[in-house]
C-alpha cells in the first residue's frame, strides 16, 4: 500500500475485519491466546490502517492452509529472478533470429554454409550456468 492509504484514518468496519481474521488465525493455531489478546486489543485501539496491517502482516491470507503457504513459498523459491528472465528472454530471441537467417541462408545457397548459431551456445551455456549459480545460493539462504 502506497504511504498516503497507510496513513488514513481507519474505519470501524476496518478493525472489525482485522478482528475476523485475527479470530480465524487463532482458530486454526496460527496465534496462541496471548498473542490474539494483545493483536486484538491493538486493533480495536488503531487509528490508521498502517497499524492495523502490522497486526497481520506475518499471517497468511484466510482459508490458506499451512500446506498451500508451503507451496506458495516453494514456487516463489524456484521463481526466476527477474534479471534472468529477461537475460534468457533475449538470449532466446537473438537465436531464433540467428537459426531463422541461417535457414534462409543455408536454403537458399547450394553450397556449404558454415553453421555460425552454433557460437550463440557459448552464452547460453554461461547463462546456464549463472542460472544454477544463483539457484543453488538461494537454496543455501533458504536452508540456513
Amino acid at each position: 500500500m502506497s504511504k498516503e492509504v497507510e496513513s488514513m484514518r481507519a474505519a470501524d468496519s476496518d478493525r472489525q475485519q482485522i478482528a475476523d481474521q485475527l479470530k480465524a488465525a487463532l482458530d486454526v493455531g496460527r496465534l496462541s491466546l496471548h498473542e490474539y489478546d494483545e493483536r486484538i486489543g491493538a486493533a480495536y485501539a488503531a487509528r490508521t490502517y498502517a497499524e492495523l496491517l502490522v497486526l497481520v502482516e506475518d499471517l497468511p491470507r484466510p482459508g490458506l492452509s499451512a500446506t498451500e503457504v508451503r507451496a506458495q513459498a516453494r514456487k516463489a523459491a524456484r521463481r526466476l529472478p527477474t534479471a534472468l528472465l529477461v537475460l534468457w528472454t533475449i538470449w532466446g530471441a537473438l537465436a531464433a533470429v540467428n537459426v531463422v537467417i541461417y535457414a534462409l541462408v543455408a536454403v537458399s545457397i547450394t553450397e556449404f554454409v558454415y553453421p555460425w548459431p552454433i557460437w550463440l551456445l557459448v552464452p547460453g551455456v554461461a547463462l546456464g550456468a549463472v542460472t544454477v549459480g544463483v539457484q543453488v545460493i538461494r537454496n543455501q539462504k533458504r536452508g540456513d
